[in-house]
C-alpha cells in the first residue's frame, strides 16, 4: 500500500455542522441564532429547494431538499438567502488546509475528502494508540478547526470508515465526539433500522423488510447467499458486511476524479413551448461543456433529465459515435434527446450531463 492509502485501528470522520448555514453566518454575524434557511436563489416564492438550514431552522423540521415554499410555510420567520458556491469553496479549502497539516502520533495524517463539509481522516502511527488517545485526537481537530476557520465540526471515530462515518452523527452538535467500534457495533447499531447504515437507502430498505430484514442485527445474521440472490453478487454480500459493521477501504488522500459533469435549471414558470426548451438544452450544455473542458477530457455519453408539471422525472441517454468537445455536437446530441420523451405537457425542470471518458490510468476503484 503507497503512501495516498493507509488504513490503520483508527479511522475518523469530520463533519462541519451546519457548514452552508455557518459559512452565510460568518458572513453576517447578525443572523447568529436565528432560523437560516439557503437554497437557489434565496426567495422562497420561487421554485428552489433547500441547501441547508441552521439548526434553530430545522427545529420548524426545516431540511435539505424540501422545496423552499415549504420551508417558508414551516418557518415562516426564516432568514432565506441564495447558494453562494464560491464561498463555500473558499471556507472547504480552508478547513481542509488545517486538517492536512495535522500530525498524529508522529506522523503527518492522511485526508480522504468526501465534499464541502466532510473528510475522512487517519495516520500510519495510530495503530496502537487507545481510544483515550484518539479522542484527545479528535478534540484536537475540532480545536484546530475551530480556531483557523471559525467553523466548529463533529468527528466521529471508528475501527474503520464506515463504523466514523456513522458515529458522527451519533455526536452532533453536542458533545462534538462520538466513538463506535468493532467491540459496541451491535450495542450501538444492532437494534437500529438498516436504514441507518451508511449506504442503505429508502429502496434497499423496503427491499430488505420485504425479506423480514428490518434492523442491523438481522441484516448481520441474514443468508449472505440469500442476499446474492435477491440484490446481485455484488451488492448482496456487501449489504451483508454493512450489517457487521465491516469496511476494508482505506483512508485515500487520492483526489476524486469525476467521471461526468451535469447542470439543471428549475424553470420559475414552465415552458410550453418546446422550441424554448430545446433552447435551453443548448444553453444548459454549453454550460457543462465549460466544466468538462477544464476536466481537458471529452465527452463520450450525453445525458438528459426532463422534468413534466407537475413532478413527473424521465431520463434518457446516448452514447456519441466518437469522443469530442465541439459545442454544436454535443448541443445537438442533447436537444436530439427530446425526440425520445413526450412532448404533451409543460416542462418544470432541464438537465444535461456529460460523461467523459476516463483519465489515463482509469478511474481509481479502491474507494
Amino acid at each position: 500500500m503507497d503512501d495516498r492509502a493507509r488504513s490503520g485501528r483508527w479511522v475518523l470522520h469530520v463533519d462541519l455542522d451546519q457548514f452552508i448555514a455557518a459559512v452565510e453566518v460568518l458572513r453576517r454575524p447578525e443572523l447568529a441564532g436565528l432560523p437560516v434557511v439557503v437554497g437557489g436563489r434565496g426567495d422562497p416564492t420561487e421554485r428552489g429547494v433547500v441547501a441547508t438550514a441552521s439548526y434553530e431552522a430545522r427545529a420548524f423540521g426545516v431540511g435539505s431538499g424540501m422545496p423552499l415554499r415549504v420551508a417558508a410555510r414551516k418557518c415562516p420567520d426564516a432568514v432565506f438567502l441564495p447558494v453562494d458556491a464560491p464561498a463555500y469553496d473558499a471556507a472547504s479549502a480552508d478547513v481542509m488546509a488545517t486538517l492536512r497539516s495535522l500530525r498524529w502520533g508522529g506522523q503527518a495524517v492522511v485526508v480522504q475528502v468526501l465534499g464541502w463539509d466532510e473528510a475522512f481522516v487517519a495516520a500510519e502511527g495510530e495503530r496502537e494508540a487507545g481510544e483515550a488517545d484518539v479522542v484527545a485526537f479528535a478534540q484536537e481537530i475540532r480545536a484546530e478547526v475551530l480556531a483557523a476557520t471559525r467553523l466548529h465540526c463533529s468527528v466521529g471515530i471508528g475501527n474503520n470508515k464506515l463504523q466514523a462515518k456513522i458515529a458522527t452523527d451519533f455526536g452532533k452538535p453536542d458533545p462534538g465526539v462520538h466513538v463506535i467500534t468493532d467491540d459496541t457495533w451491535f450495542e450501538q447499531m444492532g437494534h437500529r433500522p438498516t436504514r441507518a447504515l451508511w449506504g442503505v437507502g429508502s429502496k434497499t430498505a423496503a427491499r430488505l423488510a420485504a425479506l423480514g430484514i428490518e434492523t442491523v442485527d438481522q441484516l448481520a445474521r441474514s443468508d449472505a447467499a440469500e442476499l446474492a440472490a435477491e440484490l446481485g453478487p455484488t451488492m448482496g454480500p456487501w449489504f451483508h458486511r454493512l450489517g457487521r459493521g465491516v469496511d476494508s477501504s482505506p483512508v485515500d488522500a487520492t483526489p476524486w476524479v469525476p467521471r461526468a459533469h451535469g447542470r439543471e435549471e428549475t424553470f420559475q414558470a414552465d415552458l410550453e413551448d418546446w422550441a424554448e426548451v430545446e433552447a435551453a438544452v443548448r444553453r444548459i450544455t454549453l454550460r457543462v461543456l465549460a466544466d468538462i473542458e477544464r476536466e481537458g477530457r471529452p465527452a463520450f455519453r450525453v445525458g438528459l433529465k426532463l422534468r413534466y408539471r407537475p413532478f413527473f422525472t424521465v431520463s434518457r441517454s446516448h452514447k456519441l459515435p466518437a469522443p469530442t468537445t465541439d459545442p454544436d455536437v454535443l448541443a445537438d446530441a442533447a436537444v436530439a434527446l427530446l425526440d425520445r420523451v413526450e412532448r404533451d405537457r409543460p416542462v418544470r425542470l432541464l438537465g444535461v450531463r456529460l460523461e467523459m471518458v476516463p483519465p489515463e490510468g482509469g478511474y481509481d476503484e479502491r474507494r
